[in-house]
């Protein structure tokens, strides 16, 4: 077992991505199942490597001079897929500390034994920060069974990122293979927030249909961010760009989705919208370490 310590050069990287999966491990298991995996395939039209190692995602970062965060996330109890490994994730990116940031990942319906992981990739593995997809594992993020998950993570002072919004996964399945949207419907997050204000919270990507009550959101919690994966950002709906260089302007997070989403096509559609100068460094970096803690 190897503890991630971090070694990356802050002043010196452009960006932090706190949004980027690892969908397979060293043992080929995959993050979802094969129907899941073809059906995020067509709905990204990814056009490019859906599974990557991590030896390889991080040498696509490094010759970027960026870091990111990288994670899977465990839906064993509501898909019936078990997951590919969480603590090789840690270990391969404590193998890459200069540009790889961990999350961890648990099945909130594992209860303790999930409460258990979480102190064990704390401790153990040095993880910081977890993921969780409330529409993917089912589960309601405000239901109370869950909040002792969340008074360890509040305890232990590390983010928590939820995605929020429509799903690519399962999208053009007969019932969407049995997702629910309605899971990652950002206000259910807003009871968390209100009930743990000192967990800093990350609603993933912008929240189709939900973009309006998201900006109420991290407008109203101060422990609550967005991130911008998962959508190109020419797409991005015009309320979230207006208040991402507003009022917003240090509450949102540089995120792609990689690799359904490549780098390098996010930043260059980013580049066209009207950002100001002096917002876009808070977007590509300086918001990111106060969610990480790395500088209050």
């Amino acid at each position: 077992m190897t503890r991630y310590e971090c070694a990356i050069d802050f002043d010196a990287i452009e960006a932090i991505d706190v949004h980027t999966h690892v969908e397979i491990d060293g043992c080929g298991h995959k993050s979802v199942d094969d129907e899941l995996m073809a059906a995020s395939e067509k709905y990204f039209k990814s056009g490019h490597e859906r599974t990557p190692t991590i030896d390889s995602i991080a040498a696509h970062y490094r010759e970027r001079n960026m870091a990111a965060v990288v994670f899977t996330v465990d839906a064993t109890s509501a898909s019936g897929h078990a997951p590919n490994s969480v603590e090789e994730i840690a270990e391969l990116a404590a193998a890459n500390n200069d540009v790889l940031i961990p999350f961890g990942s648990v099945d909130p319906w594992q209860g303790l034994t999930a409460v258990k992981r979480v102190r064990t990739l704390l401790d153990d593995y040095g993880v910081r920060g977890f993921k969780f997809h409330p529409s993917l594992q089912g589960f309601e993020p405000n239901d109370r069974r869950f909040y002792p998950l969340y008074e360890l993570l509040s305890e232990a002072g590390v983010p928590v990122l939820f995605h929020t919004g429509q799903t690519g996964i399962g999208a053009g399945l007969p019932g969407g293979h049995g997702i629910k949207l309605r899971y990652s419907d950002p206000m259910l997050l807003d009871d968390v927030a209100a009930d743990f204000p000192d967990l800093t919270i990350v609603l993933a990507h912008p929240a189709v249909p939900w973009v309006d009550s998201q900006i109420s959101i991290a407008m109203h919690k101060a422990n609550v961010y967005i991130d911008l994966s998962g959508w190109s950002p020419k797409y991005f709906p015009p309320q979230l760009v207006k208040a991402a260089n507003t009022m917003l302007r240090e509450k949102v997070l540089f995120g792609s989705d990689f690799p359904v989403i490549q780098v390098d096509r996010w930043r260059n559609d980013f580049a066209k919208l009207d950002i100001k100068p002096e917002v876009a460094p808070l977007i590509f970096k300086e918001n990111a370490l106060r969610v990480l803690g790395i500088k209050s």
